[in-house]
């Protein structure tokens, strides 16, 4: 079976030795107020993607007989749109930040520079208000508190913000009643306010209680072409600017008339655009959050659009018959990659065309070599975005054909 070579290809990913194989080069930038202790950027000012995904990179595509990928970004400051933050501290002090690196002690990141600055400016607003009502920031140890985490997303067109406040209770309390003295403070910016309900012990930061107190339903981004709409709880890009571009390099990959499938879906930002000119293409997702937006984004095209696409609820292995009859496969899988199951039929029933973004790049280079060596497939593109800049994180955009 493929996973049984896996461990072998992990074990050969090459990491960056003496010399280096990223841009020498730094941003222009002033020292970040918040490093250290902050986490969040252990590579500040350093442009590209980190020297060892550079490395690994460069060697798979070396082996596979394509060039080296060109390292695409994009100025990291004000890039990030989407911020899950923690809250903890004192009532007349609450800190709304990261996790230290390997503990829960916050550190409090006001003047954040990859934070869009709306983000900023609602954590701001939270903090002020959670101080003036007395509200008890959560404390993990003795679970007791409570405002929990913040999510802020900005949404593009409007310049406003979508803000989740994160209470530990299983329904609506003091944190709730935010609503008012934050919509007052933050007018127009305030996209739409939601409460989440998050009782449970752990690191897990959106609990299944949700309840809308204000604002649009959906935050809406324009995403290979497409308005693709995006519900709080549903996955989406902090830096949509290289996830567009994602998206549209993507898609030109995919043959006018294809039978297509997409893997791991989402809301549809990457296949989209798609229906314009595909003869079919059917979405595969399991959230229920993502199945809502993908379904508010199909329902946003033309009707001759929408008799092009099918929704297939549910784990991607549990689908995969439906490489039967298709031309061209997207696939957008978690960090830790595809499932078995899907990895296995994919070498047992290759398609025409394999485009494949990941966001774990040992899980992809030990399943893409895999894949070489079990199907007809063979890479034709290699692409790599420096999403989360000034990270270790890099995303891989392949390109497979026969």
């Amino acid at each position: 079976m493929v996973f049984a070579r896996l461990r072998l290809a992990a074990r050969s990913l090459p990491v960056a030795g003496g010399r280096s194989v990223a841009s020498s080069g730094r941003v222009n930038a002033a020292p970040c107020p918040h490093r250290p202790p902050c986490p969040g950027c252990p590579r500040f000012g350093e442009p590209g993607i980190a020297p060892r995904a550079r490395a690994a990179l460069d060697a798979f595509a070396a082996r596979a007989g394509v060039p080296a990928p060109e390292a695409i970004d994009a100025s990291g400051f004000a890039s990030r749109h989407r911020a899950r933050l923690m809250v903890r501290g004192r009532t007349r002090t609450p800190k709304i930040g990261l996790f230290q690196q390997g503990s829960h002690r916050i550190v409090d990141i006001p003047q954040c520079r990859i934070h869009h600055p709306m983000i900023n400016r609602v954590a701001a607003a939270v903090r002020a208000a959670a101080r003036d009502a007395g509200l008890e920031p959560y404390a993990d140890r003795p679970h007791r508190g409570a405002l929990r985490a913040i999510q802020v997303v900005v949404e593009r067109r409007s310049q406003s913000a979508q803000l989740v406040l994160v209470e530990n209770a299983a329904q609506p309390g003091p944190v709730a009643e935010l609503a008012g003295p934050l919509a007052r403070e933050l007018g127009g910016a305030l996209h739409s306010l939601w409460w989440n309900g998050n009782p449970q012990r752990g690191n897990v930061i959106l609990g299944s209680a949700w309840r809308h107190l204000a604002g649009p339903e959906v935050v809406v981004e324009e995403v290979g072409g497409c308005e693709i709409a995006f519900p709080p709880g549903a996955f989406g890009q902090s830096h949509p600017a290289l996830a567009d571009r994602i998206a549209q390099s993507a898609q030109r990959w995919i043959p006018d008339g294809a039978r297509a499938v997409e893997f791991h879906a989402g809301c549809g930002p990457i296949g989209m655009g798609l229906l314009r000119r595909v003869a079919s293409l059917t979405f595969n997702e399991v959230s229920e959050a993502s199945l809502d937006g993908l379904a508010r984004g199909i329902a946003r095209r033309p009707a001759e659009e929408r008799a092009r696409a099918g929704v297939r609820a549910g784990p991607a292995a549990q689908h995969i018959d439906l490489l039967a009859q298709t031309d061209a496969v997207l696939v957008d899988p978690p960090r830790s990659g595809l499932e078995p199951a899907l990895l296995d039929a994919l070498c047992a029933h290759a398609p025409e065309h394999l485009v494949w973004v990941s966001c774990g790049l040992d899980a992809f280079l030990g399943q893409a070599t895999a894949l070489l060596e079990c199907s007809p497939l063979r890479l034709r593109s290699l692409e790599a975005y420096a999403l989360f800049p000034f990270t270790e994180h890099v995303e891989t955009l392949a390109h497979f054909a026969r």
